[in-house]
């Protein structure tokens, strides 16, 4: 047998040509901010009419039960020991009282959720209509739903002295944006900022599988939360659920909770950084998505549209929470 080279005759077949094969996909190292996209997706997600009527009755035969089981166990116990009978008996008592006690502040909770929502809208109206009636009432809403808060009596010092020097709704509502919110503002992004960075980091460092998604959800309540204590509206645990997914379920419908090259291109590194490393380049998107949900938080929670200061900069918002973090170059 021979063992000489081969010779594989190409007639007809062009010659090979490297320059002309081909480019190699990158789909596989192509950061697309996939644990936001997980969250997004998580939050916005409505069970079915048949699951929620499900958990509805399993819930209820829940309670049923564990209120029938400790009535027997209480009506046995004090025929046995009416001292011990006794001691179980406060004992529950106190827990219901606590639980009606945290029932008591949800609802306390939409309510304040309610208010911000109502002065927002008033105000949009007496924007359109540029009606100065209308204007003053916003301010009287403002005045009272920051009349605790030793943070606003500056600015709802110099509103007061503002309120009949301003004769027109534009300027009037323009004073009260700048006079108590902008303050509000700063510490809303500063919020956001560290929510960013949070998410940043873990992605880009942590490896375990889903600990991206578990971070990036965790941030985000705790940030819209944090946003909503801020200005005026602190939510409880179901009221943070609630306006999570009113949030993101706006970023969904219109189309924010996506990347772009304008996303990659502004956010700082994006795009080297995805080519370096996945990792990082998911850590970059990931923060510049929650900056986008941090935006869209402000907006909700904001008792006044945003008119006499600028709308906050996703762009800014991140490269303030990632400088130092990633190189920009």
């Amino acid at each position: 047998m021979s063992r000489g080279p081969v010779l594989i005759d190409l007639e007809d077949a062009e010659a090979a040509q490297p320059a002309l094969a081909p480019a190699v996909p990158d789909d596989d190292i192509a950061a697309q901010g996939e644990a936001m996209q997980k969250v997004a997706a998580l939050a916005t997600r409505r069970a079915s009419p048949l699951t929620r009527w499900f958990w509805s009755l399993a819930l209820a035969l829940t309670g049923f039960v564990l209120s029938l089981a400790a009535w027997d166990y209480v009506t046995g116990l004090l025929a046995r020991s009416p001292l011990l009978g006794g001691i179980a008996t406060v004992l529950i008592g106190l827990i219901l009282v606590i639980l009606i006690i945290v029932a008591i502040r949800e609802l306390a909770a939409f309510g304040r959720l309610r208010k911000l929502d109502a002065v927002q809208r008033q105000a949009n109206a007496a924007l359109e209509t540029q009606d100065l009636k209308a204007a003053r009432a916003v301010v009287t809403a403002l005045e009272q739903l920051y009349k605790d808060r030793a943070d606003t009596s500056w600015g709802r010092a110099e509103l007061k002295q503002a309120r009949e020097e301003v004769l027109d709704a534009d300027g009037l509502i323009g004073r009260a944006e700048t006079a108590l919110l902008a303050p509000l503002d700063a510490r809303a992004a500063r919020e956001v900022e560290a929510a960013a960075r949070q998410v940043a980091t873990v992605t880009a460092i942590v490896p375990l599988a889903l600990a991206d998604v578990f971070a990036a959800l965790t941030a985000n309540l705790r940030m819209i939360r944090r946003v909503a204590e801020i200005y005026g509206g602190r939510s409880g645990t179901l009221g943070s659920w609630r306006l999570t997914r009113t949030v993101l379920t706006h970023l969904v419908a219109t189309g924010a909770v996506a990347v772009g090259d304008d996303l990659i291109g502004s956010v700082a590194g994006g795009g080297m950084l995805s080519k370096v490393s996945r990792r990082f380049g998911e850590g970059v998107i990931n923060g510049a998505l929650t900056a986008r949900v941090g935006v869209a938080a402000i907006e909700v929670c904001r008792p006044l549209p945003f008119h006499a200061t600028p709308r906050p900069s996703v762009t800014t918002l991140v490269r303030h929470a990632l400088a130092g973090l990633f190189s920009s170059r």
